[in-house]
């Protein structure tokens, strides 16, 4: 990792001041004791005082300011001959000195040998100095790398990730699945390498370009293809990146990144997930965020103000479209919106082409059949889905996938883990003929999706699960779509009450219920599909600032309010009653569906439609897994 001076500069000083600190208190200079080096024993005071008064002290030297005293004394007990003792003098002994003057003792003092003075110096001066070097070095460097004072510690610097050329690894042939989009960037690719062909005829390349879209779809992956193939500079950022707690560092960070794009111009800026400086002004409970409205409001200026950003590109993505300011959405600022949708079946075929490059599969592994089988997955979602699927081929320790491994991937990803197994009792009974009741009347009804698979093995909260796959084409569904999936959704509680009796109902269809009564509400209250007529009464979501459940008052009087519940009973009720009637019909086939689900814990859905055929005709529909 490479450190600038500036970092390290400042991880210095506080070590400098510890390192100063523990020299004074523990390694620094001391006192020189002198006496302790030339004296040979030790003698007490009082013992000292009784020499003294027999006349046998001869000299006194005085070490660390009067607190220790080398006597030489000769005397009868010391053997007649002169010894150096050290004695340890009281710290208030006035009458000492007198005493030594009147015996006529050589008396002398020393005073201690100590460095204090240079490293009080040291202590007072130089280490301040330092400090405040250091600090008006930080100061200068901050200051001259974010434009102005006041930036200390460059919280005002962008943080944008700046590349000359940009080495992604990625270019338009690795994103599949959104043509579209990439037909609308090769035109901004276009324009930056050859800008002449454009300007020729007075056109100008759009300022901005909004990427929108769910969450998973390659939106962030379509700005990586476009950096890698435009050959310009490119600056990558986050939006959460301009948002900080100081007031007024957003901005700044704005005025920096646009700086240093305007210098390397033309050259791309990518702000991912915009919408987190983005938000409209003036909106949510309690009034908005100045901090954050500062920061759009430099943005909207930078993009589009009396100066223009001239030559540089605005890309930005987001998943929350809804929610942007509409200012930031005009013309002139981001002058486009390119749509990236989930991607259709022509579309999940060619991202599985890309990833499956790195995959080793055996020959019978389709991947249109896998694109069939995965209606809804995003880019994303496929790129796990064969990720799961590698992971589990190498935990049963297999060279290359198989559709095995690919089918169980994608029971994982929808529904979750596999649990235990039922044991063989009532439990596993019933939950085979709520199965075979949804499985059945998907069957029979015309308008219905086509039966995949019904197995018994737990996934995930599921007990046991019915898979269906429906039509490529989900944006528009008839009213006879919707009421085929009520009544399929209604089969596995149709199948309790008319095998078990209504006592012996249970809860394994509260989620089934949920979808039903979500299903015919909308068709009364959005769809204008029941008896009250073509009126849309309530909108598809309310203020996204105040929370998906909040902000959506009723848009009905009492008495329209009354009559949606009315219809929603009855669309509900009708299709209970057809619900049971098909079970009713199909009791014999239903009963040797469900002996053997129990035994083989898993039917697929072509094998299902067989065992249906020998009873009773089954509509024509398309069969996407026919060869799965």
């Amino acid at each position: 990792m490479k450190l600038s001076w500036k970092t390290l500069l400042l991880w210095s000083l506080p070590i400098f001041v510890v390192g100063f600190f523990f020299w004074q208190g523990f390694l620094g200079p001391t006192t020189t004791d002198v006496g302790s080096n030339i004296a040979s024993s030790r003698m007490t005071y009082g013992r000292f005082l009784e020499y003294l008064d027999m006349g046998w002290v001869k000299r006194v030297d005085l070490y660390e300011n009067n607190h220790t005293a080398i006597v030489e004394a000769v005397g009868p007990e010391l053997g007649n001959r002169v010894q150096r003792i050290r004695v340890e003098l009281p710290a208030s002994a006035p009458e000492l000195i007198t005493k030594l003057r009147k015996a006529n003792v050589d008396l002398d003092a020393h005073p201690p040998k100590s460095t204090s003075a240079i490293w009080g110096l040291l202590g007072n001066l130089l280490f301040p100095l330092v400090v405040v070097g250091g600090l008006a070095f930080l100061f200068r460097r901050s200051n001259s790398a974010s434009g102005g004072p006041g930036q200390a510690m460059s919280f005002g610097k962008s943080k944008a990730l700046f590349q000359m050329e940009a080495k992604t690894g990625v270019v338009f042939n690795d994103v599949a699945g959104v043509e579209e989009a990439k037909e609308e960037f090769q035109e901004v690719v276009t324009f930056l390498k050859q800008p002449e062909s454009f300007t020729a005829v007075g056109a100008k390349i759009p300022k901005g370009v909004l990427l929108v879209g769910p969450p998973g779809t390659g939106k962030t992956l379509l700005a990586k293809a476009i950096a890698g193939e435009a050959g310009v500079p490119f600056f990558s950022i986050s939006g959460s990146e301009f948002v900080e707690m100081f007031v007024g560092v957003g901005a700044s960070r704005v005025r920096d990144l646009f700086k240093k794009a305007k210098d390397n111009a033309p050259c791309i800026v990518f702000i991912d997930e915009i919408d987190a400086v983005g938000r409209q002004r003036g909106t949510g409970v309690g009034g908005g965020n100045d901090e954050r409205e500062q920061t759009l409001n430099q943005l909207l200026t930078e993009m589009d103000g009396f100066e223009g950003n001239t030559g540089v590109i605005v890309i930005a993505a987001t998943n929350r479209a809804d929610i942007l300011d509409s200012a930031l959405l005009r013309p002139g600022r981001f002058d486009r919106q390119v749509s990236v949708d989930v991607p259709d079946f022509k579309g999940r075929l060619a991202i599985l082409e890309v990833h499956a490059k790195n995959k080793k599969m055996e020959s019978q592994v389709s991947l249109e059949t896998i694109a069939r089988r995965t209606p809804g997955f995003s880019g994303a979602d496929l790129a796990n889905l064969l990720n799961e699927a590698a992971i589990l081929t190498a935990r049963r320790r297999k060279n290359a996938m198989t559709m095995s491994e690919i089918d169980t991937s994608i029971d994982r990803v929808v529904a979750g883990m596999e649990g235990t197994p039922l044991i063989d009792s009532k439990s596993k009974r019933l939950i085979a003929y709520h199965e075979v009741g949804h499985a059945i009347i998907g069957s029979l009804l015309e308008h219905h999706d086509p039966v995949q698979k019904v197995t018994l093995i737990p996934r995930g909260q599921a007990r046991g699960l019915t898979w269906f796959t429906p039509s490529d084409d989900q944006s528009l569904i008839s009213r006879s779509q919707i009421l085929a999936r009520i009544v399929g959704a209604l089969g596995g509680r149709a199948a309790e009450e008319v095998i078990f009796g209504d006592a012996e109902v249970t809860t394994g269809a509260s989620n089934d219920l949920q979808q039903v009564t979500s299903m015919a509400r909308q068709m009364v209250t959005r769809f204008g599909m029941s008896k009250i007529g073509p009126l849309s009464l309530e909108s598809q979501g309310g203020d996204p600032f105040l929370g998906r459940g909040m902000g959506g008052g009723s848009e009905y009087s009492d008495e329209v309010a009354t009559n949606i519940d009315k219809q929603v009973r009855e669309i509900v009720g009708e299709c209970y009653k057809e619900a049971k009637k098909i079970i009713k019909d199909n009791r014999v086939v239903m009963d040797r569906l469900v002996d053997l689900l129990i035994e083989k814990e898993t039917i697929e859905g072509n094998e299902f439609r067989d065992i249906v055929k020998e009873y009773t005709a089954i509509p024509e529909k398309n069969y996407y897994i026919s060869q799965f």
